[in-house]
């Protein structure tokens, strides 16, 4: 193992640690409806750290495949918006990939943002990008409301903002427009239940949530790729 592939599994152990204290610490806050000032600290070092792989990850691909590549040239892992710029700036950040290892591209451009599945990563590079310099972006907390109505062979659920008017039933029970929730009735079970989270105000996705998908995330683009790097059929 060489020394950067051993500095990004500390780096992958060291963020594992970080999120289980910083989901301790997420959990306070919402308690307590306020984001601690070290928690948003928390969430950026830990962010930081993971972007920090996929910069080790990008210097493996150049010096083991990019050999013509000039050392004076900028780069990054590439994460991009859609096809053609992601085409574009593999070839500028990466010339001959395709050539010599036509699998690390196939691996690179099935992570991308633009593929099914594969958003969170460009959620993950927007945050970084824009909090390169400065702390992390505001945070909101964020209730929803969820009714649940549950019926012996069924069950049916909405969340708020749905509101019902007169002659509406639910499950063969009528609402009752003043609360909004079916008439008591004794086949019916009816739960209130608030979700409660914290999103990055920019792009709306739970701060805790982004950050465990990009740790998983990340986790498996290393592992998928190492392997490929030393694939003598590329």
């Amino acid at each position: 193992m060489g020394p950067r592939q051993a500095s990004i599994r500390a780096l992958l152990k060291k963020v594992g640690s970080q999120v289980r204290q910083i989901e301790a610490e997420y959990n306070k806050s919402l308690h307590a409806k306020a984001i601690d000032p070290g928690l948003r600290v928390d969430i950026k070092n830990a962010c930081e750290n993971l972007r920090s792989v996929l910069d080790y990850l990008a210097v493996d691909i150049r010096e083991r495949h990019c050999p013509q590549a000039s050392s004076k040239d900028r780069f990054y892992f590439p994460i991009l918006p859609d096809k053609k710029t992601f085409d574009s700036r593999l070839d500028q950040w990466f010339p001959g990939l395709r050539q010599a290892a036509p699998a690390v591209v196939s691996a690179l451009e099935a992570v991308q943002p633009f593929q099914s599945g594969q958003e969170w990563l460009g959620h993950f590079n927007r945050l970084n990008t824009e909090n390169k310099h400065c702390d992390l972006v505001e945070q909101t907390r964020v209730e929803t409301q969820e009714t649940k109505v549950t019926r012996q062979g069924g069950q049916v659920s909405w969340t708020s903002g749905v509101t019902f008017g007169q002659g509406v039933s639910v499950m063969g029970v009528p609402i009752d427009p003043r609360t909004q929730l079916p008439v008591p009735h004794p086949s019916l079970k009816v739960e209130r239940i608030t979700w409660v989270d914290f999103q990055f105000a920019t792009i709306e996705v739970s701060a805790l949530g982004l950050l465990k998908k990009a740790l998983n995330g990340i986790s498996t683009i290393e592992a998928t790729i190492r392997p490929l790097l030393y694939d003598s059929a590329g």
